[in-house]
């Protein structure tokens, strides 16, 4: 059976090379539900490993795939993720595979598990998230998503940045009256991410501020203490959240009575994985959502069509500034009235102020008012490009398309 035609939710992915945790989400439900492989405890964290029975096709992977190769009955595949991005062939039992095609059967029996375990609604979107975003990883994705059925709209991938975002401002207000601090902890690294509202603006705009600090693992305690004290200092923070292996143990003693200090504290591995669910079902406008977050990965830019509907001259959105860049498109078709130009409205979400692009038809066919129909759309180049592209349609019969193409790029510095 088909990804796409399971009941399902909105699915999130927390995904690397070592482990990979599910998440879903529906409307019917409180709160984002993390797969577990064990039935009843919290052992969200999946290998991100996969295993071939040797002499059939029979696959496995997480735990059960370690476990098989431990016993000599299968032939195993790790770094599945960075392999699949470097487009690597791979030799298991003899037969070669693309690493594509392993990542694919990676996320499918994944998926699979979560229909297996618990009763779900539609497949809406599939959300994964990554340390960083690029068009390559995308593009993996895109081929993945493809595989199991998903049609374009229903895969969205975005970084552990926009994953804390959506988390956090989807939690109770009183975490996030005042500023909240994400502090990661693998290796011997602690990655922090700070997160702060303006209030002032409308909707409000979000910033997040992240960095990175050495931690000495034989005194990680009075180390970390160092670090909260340099991020957090005496500034004022209403939540913080803690996540990542290095947090495992019973080892903050001093460093965590300074961050309880007039502060909500929290302690999890799977705020990505339902951080992503929240964002597809936000996305999809199925939660009221009063910000906008502008990171690496997400468009500096609104662009707008002043135009007329119905007697009532209004603004077309084509491209709204924090949507990612890498997956947006903007199109409408418009009938021009008069003038062989038209005006592009360009504004920063945190300025109240437009500049106004005027486009030209160059060499637009002759012919009477409201007889020619503009097929327009607006393309990303960047996060703060955008091309513009306007296709003569003609009116029917009436008037045939000349079959003119006209590009203009328009931006923020």
């Amino acid at each position: 059976m088909d990804i796409g035609d399971m009941d399902g939710a909105y699915y999130g992915i927390d995904i690397n090379d070592s482990y990979t945790l599910l998440s879903f989400y529906s409307q019917e439900m409180e709160e984002p539900k993390t797969v577990s492989t064990v039935m009843g405890s919290e052992a969200y964290q999946i290998p991100t490993y996969l295993a071939k029975k040797r002499g059939i096709g029979q696959w496995y992977f997480g735990n059960e795939a370690k476990k098989q190769v431990s016993l000599g009955a299968a032939d195993g595949i790790d770094r599945i993720y960075s392999r699949a991005l470097s487009d690597e062939m791979i030799i298991v039992d003899g037969e070669e595979y693309t690493a594509k095609e392993l990542l694919f059967i990676f996320i499918h029996k994944l998926l699979l598990l979560s229909a297996q375990l618990y009763a779900g609604a539609p497949v809406e979107k599939l959300v994964i998230c990554v340390d960083e975003v690029s068009l390559q990883v995308v593009e993996l994705f895109s081929v993945v998503a493809n595989r199991l059925g998903l049609s374009g709209g229903s895969l969205l991938v975005i970084d552990k940045r926009e994953c804390f975002y959506y988390y956090t401002l989807s939690q109770s207000q009183q975490i996030y009256n005042q500023d909240v601090m994400l502090y990661d902890f693998a290796g011997s690294h602690i990655r922090y991410c700070r997160l702060n509202r303006n209030t002032n603006t409308t909707p409000m705009v979000v910033t997040l501020t992240q960095g990175s600090a050495a931690v000495t693992l034989d005194n990680r305690d009075l180390s970390f203490d160092s670090v909260i004290a340099e991020t957090i200092g005496d500034d004022a923070f209403s939540g913080v959240f803690l996540t990542g292996d290095g947090f495992d143990g019973d080892w903050m003693k001093v460093s965590l009575s300074r961050l309880c200090r007039g502060r909500r504290v929290f302690m999890g591995k799977n705020l990505y994985s339902k951080g992503a669910c929240y964002a597809g079902m936000i996305k999809d406008g199925k939660t009221e959502w009063p910000y906008v977050y502008i990171g690496d990965n997400e468009l500096k830019i609104n662009v707008a069509l002043k135009v007329i509907d119905k007697n009532k001259m209004e603004f077309l959105t084509l491209i709204s500034a924090g949507d990612s860049w890498y997956d947006t498109k903007g199109e409408c078709e418009v009938i021009l009235d008069g003038s062989s130009e038209f005006e592009c409205w360009i504004s920063r979400p945190e300025s109240r102020k437009s500049r106004v692009e005027v486009l030209e038809l160059t060499d637009m066919p002759k012919r009477e008012d409201r007889m020619s129909r503009l097929r327009i759309e607006a393309r990303p180049l960047s996060d703060k490009k955008i091309r513009i592209t306007i296709r003569d349609l003609g009116f029917g019969e009436i008037a045939p398309s000349s079959g003119k193409v006209w590009e203009h790029t328009i931006g923020v510095a």
